[in-house]
Order: C-alpha cells, then structure tokens, then sequence
C-alpha cells in the first residue's frame, strides 16, 4: 500500500532523511504506532501537535535509545535504574526532572520541569533510534481523543494522505499505550499499562499508587476524554439490546453478529492486543452504540479498565 514502507535499510534511511529535515513519519512500537518527529527541534514538535490536534499543554513521551542519550536531557536517580534495568527497553515510561540544559524542546514537554521519557522496544524504532543523532517525540499516531493504531493501515485510516511515510513493523505487540511512572516527587503511575503498579512496587519495594486525578497534565494518557471510537460506550454491560455493539470478555459469550469478544479464552494481554482493533471495527462498521462487559480489573486488565472508561466519557 502506498506511503507504506517496510522494515529494510533502504528505507530506514528514507526515515532517516525525513526526520533531519524536520519532517514528520509515523512509526512502529510494540505499544501503539506513533507519530515520530525530532525532540530536539520545535519545528517538528510544533507539526506534530497540529496533525493530531492535540491540547498544547498534552506533553508528549521523548523515546531514546539507550542511557547515553537520555544523560544529556534528564537527571537519573536510583528508582529509576532500578526500574530500568528490569523493564527496559520496553513498555514503560518514565516521568523525571528535566535538566536545564536540555536541548528538547520546551514545547514537547508543555513548558514543564519534567519530561517523560521511554525507550521502545520493537526492533524497527530501536534500529531507526540507534542511526539517529537525536531522541525522538512520538506520540501515538492518531488524531487527539480518537482510538489509537496498532497496524499501519490503522495511521491511513486516521490521516489519509496527511502521513506519506510509514515504517511498518507489522502488528504491535501490546496494543495498549505503555505505563507511566512518575518519579519526580512522589512516586506514583500516572497511567496504567502492560506493566502493572504492583510489578513495579515489587522492583523499589514499596507500594505505588495509581493516580486518580490529576492537577496537572505531567505525561499523555491524562485527559478526561482520550481513546475514543467517537460512539457512546457503556460500561459493565450484563447484556445488550441487539442494537449496539456487545464487546464480551471470555467462553460463555457466543458468537453473533454484533458481539464482539477481546478474547474467548479470558486472557486479559489478548484482550489488551485486540482493544483498539475492536474499537476501530465497530466505528467503521457504523454502529451507533457500544455496551461492554465487566472486564476484571487485574493486571493489564486495569489499564484495559482505564483506556474504556476514558472512552466511555
């Protein structure tokens, strides 16, 4: 398909080209594909709020490649290592106190004194970080509020002809956007994801809470209303009307035409991965209501709880 490219040297280094000139691509991670544009440039910052969007005071996640690169923009403290050594590179994000000298732009972090940071794991946007003198902004690529892709095809769906180069790293492992631990003042999760609270509390041995409110906007995945099909959803459904669309969880639930199941085998990642497929394919078949099962809140089950609920407002 066209402004689809596949994962090859060649291409990573059409990638490459673009990104120097300021440009913007979208790209492939094991969480969400996301829109990627130079952090350190407030020309490709400023490209990437206007093709979502997105609320200026939104920040978005800086991803890197390695510690080298983070050295220059955050200060590190030991939760931190310890965080990082156990759950990167991978679905986890990282909110910290920005340094002075940084040269990320002040717009990509909203003018604050903390910057969230990440580094991804899908090989594809390890090997483009890997070439690149620079970290990368990369929000999921989808306009602000709407479902998140997990394929390629699903960034087309969002912006047409407004995106003419994707790196295709096939289908995202997790589907769900990562977890966000902020560990600039108290240590809290800001937004759940694969990796649970309870994991991480394991890892700095002590018990770290999820925000339930939040002041300010330290990281994305805050906002009142986000991950939206743009249809209304209802929540801890028992059974459905026959009009609206019927998303279950589980074996007791059999097939028909407007159920749809995150996964017969009650398997919450499998749940996680097909989320936003199922939300997208209940928008383009034009339905005009959702009601949802209850969906154990566990796990990555929390954070399948929060993107809904955040969907549902």
């Amino acid at each position: 398909m066209k402004n689809i490219y596949k994962n090859s040297p060649k291409n990573l280094n059409k990638a490459k080209k673009i990104l120097k000139k300021n440009n913007i691509i979208a790209v492939p991670t094991e969480t969400v594909y996301g829109l990627a544009g130079n952090a350190y440039s407030n020309i490709s910052i400023k490209k990437i709020y206007k093709l979502k969007k997105r609320p200026k005071k939104n920040p978005l996640i800086i991803h890197y490649y390695n510690l080298e690169g983070l050295k220059k923009d955050a200060n590190i403290n030991k939760k931190f290592l310890k965080l990082y050594k156990k759950f990167s590179p991978g679905p986890l994000t990282y909110v910290l106190q920005k340094k002075k000298e940084s040269k990320v732009s002040s717009l990509a972090n909203a003018n604050l004194k903390s910057i969230a940071i990440r580094f991804p794991k899908n090989v594809v946007i390890r090997n483009l970080l890997k070439q690149l003198k620079f970290p990368l902004a990369i929000p999921s690529a989808n306009i602000s509020s709407n479902v998140s892709p997990i394929k390629a095809t699903d960034v087309i769906d969002e912006f047409g002809k407004k995106i003419n180069f994707i790196l295709d790293g096939r289908r995202s492992k997790i589907g769900l956007e990562s977890t966000v631990v902020s560990l600039y003042g108290k240590t809290k999760i800001l937004r759940p994801g694969a990796i649970s609270h309870k994991k991480i509390g394991k890892i700095l041995k002590k018990k770290i809470s999820i925000l339930k409110k939040a002041k300010e906007l330290q990281s994305p995945g805050l906002l009142k209303r986000h991950y939206s099909p743009g249809i209304p959803i209802n929540l801890n459904c028992k059974k459905t009307d026959g009009k609206a669309a019927f998303i279950v969880f589980g074996k007791k639930y059999k097939k028909a035409r407007n159920v749809f199941n995150l996964s017969h085998n009650g398997s919450l990642k499998e749940a996680a991965k097909n989320l936003y497929k199922i939300l997208r394919k209940i928008k383009n078949l034009k339905y005009k209501k959702i009601n949802v099962v209850k969906i154990p809140n566990q796990d990555i089950g929390i954070a399948i709880n929060d993107r809904l609920k955040r969907a549902s407002r």
